[in-house]
């Protein structure tokens, strides 16, 4: 029986609610702050998904707060120096994240709603890690993806790299959006390798670890 709600539940919708309004939120410096606010949300949130040790949550909340913070900053400041600071912080976040909630998903115990969805929300920021590493590349290094070339102080460039994160750790790759230099093609082999690694094992044991008590 699949039972219960609890952090991860949160954390899945504020994900998805992440993805479905980002389109929304691109243009405009009033759409551009709420979408600030819906990421910093999402790295707090985050930090208090699960349950972990003192040291743990200090570095969870110490590096959300510091990506909260160069977040901010290149908002207002429209620094791309501070945007490239800030991705490094929130891929580490997000990276750290994504470990607590893997180390819960696969902890021994009855299947709880909040596993599943755990599950899920694990597998969206393992693809939000992705994006921020490609945004990364392509900041210090032009023209690793294409086929156009990629502005950030253009709306919509970011998406694009979750889009495309996506589709390929899904293994998916529609092609509108693909790596140009062998830096970048060896780190898309490494997310495809990691997206086939979480659906195959990592939801195949979670179905199959914990199986459901039936009475005889």
């Amino acid at each position: 029986m699949v039972i219960g709600r609890g952090p991860c539940t949160h954390l899945l919708l504020l994900l998805l609610g992440l993805i479905l309004l980002f389109p929304f939120l691109e243009e405009g410096i009033a759409a551009r702050t709420l979408l600030g606010i819906l990421f910093s949300i999402v790295l707090l949130v985050g930090a208090f998904a699960t349950r972990q040790t003192r040291r743990g949550f200090i570095l969870k909340l110490g590096l959300a707060l510091l990506g909260v913070g160069l977040q901010w900053s290149a908002l207002w400041a429209a620094s791309i120096a501070i945007l490239f600071c800030a991705g490094i912080v929130y891929a580490a976040s997000l990276a750290v994240s994504f470990t607590g909630v893997l180390r819960y998903i696969l902890k021994r115990g009855p299947i709880t709603a909040d596993k599943l969805h755990g599950a899920l929300a694990g597998y969206i920021m393992l693809a939000f890690v992705w994006s921020f590493v490609y945004a990364l590349v392509e900041i210090s290094s032009a023209g690793s993806f294409g086929p156009a070339h990629l502005d950030f102080e253009q709306p919509g460039t970011f998406f694009k790299l979750i889009y495309f994160s996506l589709t390929t750790l899904t293994t998916t790759g529609f092609g509108d959006v693909f790596p140009l230099t062998n830096h970048a093609r060896s780190l898309v082999m490494v997310e495809e390798f990691s997206g086939v690694f979480y659906v195959g094992v990592v939801i195949a044991r979670l179905a199959g670890l914990y199986p459901t008590n039936q009475t005889q």
